[in-house]
């Protein structure tokens, strides 16, 4: 079967917590966040009383519960796509509705696409949905920083049982025969604990059951990190590079490195990639007395951020070489893709550039895209007026502030808030306004983790008495061109250029985007939030933008009728950013 070239990356926590269910049948690929296992084991009740299955809670008090709630939720969805992969290879007419779907959700212009609809065969049919029906994987994300240390009685568990540890072995002891997905940066101690399961290892004919994908946002962490798990004998099937800005969730601002050059740079180096790591794995695994295979790993390379026309998929696969793009935020608006309660889901079908908007809220301390108006935010403000800051905190996944206590505190919380501004109260050494500056930074954080969740709860009329009703959404800006709900079958014609689902033509190009969202950050960075400790940082991020502007100069030129319709606009505006970034090394050269 002609596999799409599109993949669904992991949003929020609940806005993909089912997404394989609903999209897998289809040969998609998407990916399930493993942050809250306390979400994941009311889906599967959810799902196991809705397909009639035997469900048996998986309590608290038992010392893995964690790991034990992501295996069984992890093996419920599988077992839940396996039945509905057993029926269309069982269709007893073309006429029915699963079939329907199938062909209707086949990549455009694929070859089996054709072959189905022109036979009216039953028998070839079904031949040919059983040779060819390749399902999406049913692939997890885990952020490596979320990786608290978790307590029984006041007294610290072993490090298996961390957040990011324990959600690791929950996947590792599950039945799927998908990937990994490591976010945020490295965590040596998670990937030594790798090691301890065979599903990360080559079996004799060189088949790896569980793959580990990297999400990079240049190459050279990729390089050191592939490094890294080689010499442990784990090989990284994908490198997964992601916008710094120009994305949903987190923004992980690089220093200055802009996709299209990071690409470039992939693209150059992919065999010396491939060598250097292969070099180093193949050794490693003898070392392990591990048999190596003639058959010899892939390597895919994959990217994401800020996609949003056909034109722009297209041009990504063929001039990188990519295997793959990620497209996330417009899926928000695909009811049969993703999970977004209704309330959420009108707010972004009506958002514009100006609702949508990099924020301070997260507890972890980076960046965060933000929906202005999201009923989290509102909660939170509210809480505010009452003179009541922060939240109930009643999952505790980000509690890693050791400021005020031992066992950690998320700086979200109510308990946490109410010990800062105490203390920024009693500190005779800033003015009232220093104060009030201070304490505000201290309310803006909002709980996020229980916010990212809670949609899938509202959406499917499940109890929400521990998280509230507040619902957090972090969209990409690209999301303020897609604007109504939209079904799987037109975002997936869409993606591959059979029709156009935005309605504006105002839309920059994505790497257009990017680089007015870094020119934003840099300006910010150096016009307001100056520290002259950053002067080095600063001055690096000013010449990685200038190479990288000079870079999309020629790229542009070189792809005139390729890569955009209005060519000479973008590059007037390439011009335009140029000369910004000049004045502003200019002004950092004068600070």
């Amino acid at each position: 079967m002609e596999k799409h070239t599109f993949h669904i990356p992991v949003m929020g926590i609940g806005f993909t917590a089912d997404s394989p269910l609903k999209v897998a049948a289809y040969g998609i690929n998407s990916v399930i966040s493993l942050v809250d296992d306390i979400l994941l084991e009311k889906l599967r009740k959810y799902y196991s009383e809705l397909n009639q299955l035997k469900y048996i809670e998986i309590s608290d008090k038992t010392i893995d519960y964690r790991a034990l709630r992501i295996t069984s939720y992890l093996n419920m969805m599988n077992d839940l796509i396996q039945t509905k992969i057993k029926k269309l290879k069982n269709i007893s007419s073309i006429k029915d509705a699963i079939f329907v779907d199938f062909i209707k959700h086949l990549p455009s212009g694929s070859e089996l696409k054709q072959r189905l609809i022109q036979s009216d065969d039953l028998t070839e049919i079904k031949l040919l949905i059983k040779h060819n029906l390749k399902p999406g994987r049913i692939d997890v994300n885990i952020m490596t920083k979320i990786d608290k240390t978790n307590y029984v009685d006041h007294e610290a568990l072993p490090v298996e049982y961390n957040d990011a540890h324990a959600a690791l072995r929950g996947y590792a002891k599950s039945n799927l025969d998908s990937s990994i997905v490591f976010s945020a940066g490295m965590n040596p101690r998670l990937y030594n604990y790798l090691e301890n399961f065979e599903d990360f290892y080559p079996d004799e004919n060189g088949y790896i059951k569980k793959k580990i994908i990297l999400k990079v946002s240049d190459y050279r962490s990729a390089l050191i990190q592939g490094k890294y798990l080689a010499k442990k004998g784990l090989w990284v099937t994908e490198y997964r590079i992601e916008s710094g800005l120009n994305c949903g969730g987190h923004a992980f601002a690089t220093d200055g490195y802009l996709l299209g050059p990071v690409l470039e740079e992939f693209k150059t180096n992919r065999k010396e990639l491939y060598n250097i790591t292969y070099d180093l794995f193949t050794k490693a695994l003898a070392q392990k007395n591990k048999e190596i295979s003639a058959n010899m790993p892939d390597l895919k390379i994959s990217a994401q951020g800020g996609v949003g026309t056909a034109e722009e998929h297209k041009f990504l696969l063929k001039n990188y070489d990519l295997d793959s793009i990620g497209w996330g935020s417009p899926f928000l608006l695909v009811p049969e893709a993703t999970t977004v309660d209704v309330e959420t889901l009108d707010k972004l079908a009506h958002a514009k550039e100006k609702d949508l908007y990099l924020s301070n809220i997260s507890p972890l301390g980076v960046p965060f895209n933000n929906l202005k108006g999201n009923t989290k935010d509102e909660q939170k403000e509210l809480n505010i007026t009452k003179n009541r800051p922060g939240s109930a905190c009643p999952k505790r996944h980000v509690a890693l502030n050791q400021e005020f206590k031992a066992e950690g505190q998320c700086i979200a919380s109510r308990e946490y808030q109410y010990l800062k501004i105490k203390q920024l109260q009693e500190n005779n050494e800033l003015s009232l306004i220093e104060q009030q500056k201070e304490i505000d930074k201290v309310t803006e954080k909002s709980c996020i983790c229980v916010g990212l969740g809670t949609t899938a709860l509202l959406n499917y009329g499940i109890e929400t008495k521990t998280e509230g009703k507040g619902v957090s959404v972090c969209p990409g800006p690209n999301l303020a061109y897609f604007s109504e709900k939209v079904s799987l079958s037109n975002m997936i014609d869409h993606i591959y250029g059979k029709i156009n689902i935005i309605k504006r033509n105002d839309r920059p190009n994505m790497f257009i985007k990017e680089l007015d969202m870094y020119v934003t950050y840099l300006s910010n960075q150096i016009n307001e939030q100056f520290n002259p400790k950053q002067n080095k940082t600063l001055t690096r991020f000013t010449s990685n933008l200038l190479s990288g502007i000079s870079y999309y100069q020629q790229l542009f030129q070189n792809n005139f009728n390729e890569l955009v319709e209005q060519n000479k606009q973008a590059l007037d505006s390439l011009s335009d950013k140029y000369q910004k970034v000049i004045d502003l090394q200019l002004k950092l050269q004068t600070l």
